[in-house]
């Protein structure tokens, strides 16, 4: 078992969430597996990651990874969903392909898995696939902070001659 920073304690009833995860040349998205949760508690630093909630039935669940390299903690996402809670922290080191999650190649936790759905190998993919992944980015974050109206769909009158 990994050792906690003292500052951290694990709750003795809680148990863990079911965790995915995949690489990308910046960030890493990590998905924690929560059904409604509340009372959420994330905690990015540069060298583990911590989630502390409660789900739908009210079983205290706890998540404490460290992590295979370091993150910016300071440039790093997390949203909170119905069904997950995802979090994106930033690479320290771009375009450096992870192995594992995990700091510990000898730790594998079965609550963490590969998300294969969303894996790619991008060591070898061409710029202009990222930078369509990078696009995609900006518009989940502007997602909640922006309110756009309806389309002007003022081009139409064009299709009727």
């Amino acid at each position: 078992m990994a050792m906690l920073p003292k500052n951290l304690s694990r709750p003795e009833d809680s148990q863990p969430a079911r965790t995915l995860w995949f690489d990308r040349k910046k960030y890493l998205n990590v998905s924690f597996q929560v059904q409604n949760p509340k009372d959420v508690q994330i905690d990015i630093q540069e060298t583990y990651v911590v989630l502390s909630c409660k789900d739908v039935d009210d079983n205290n669940i706890y998540n404490y990874i460290a992590l295979y390299d370091k993150v910016n903690k300071y440039d790093s996402q997390e949203k909170v969903f119905d069904r997950t809670i995802t979090i994106m922290p930033r690479k320290s080191k771009e375009n450096v392909a992870w192995p594992r999650l995990q700091k510990d190649p000898d730790l594998k936790p079965n609550w963490i898995a590969v998300d294969f759905d969303n894996w790619r190998d991008w060591e070898n993919e061409e710029d202009e696939g990222m930078a369509e992944y990078e696009q995609y980015l900006d518009m989940i974050q502007d997602l909640g902070t922006k309110k756009v109206g309806p389309p002007a769909m003022d081009d139409l009158d064009d299709l009727s001659d």
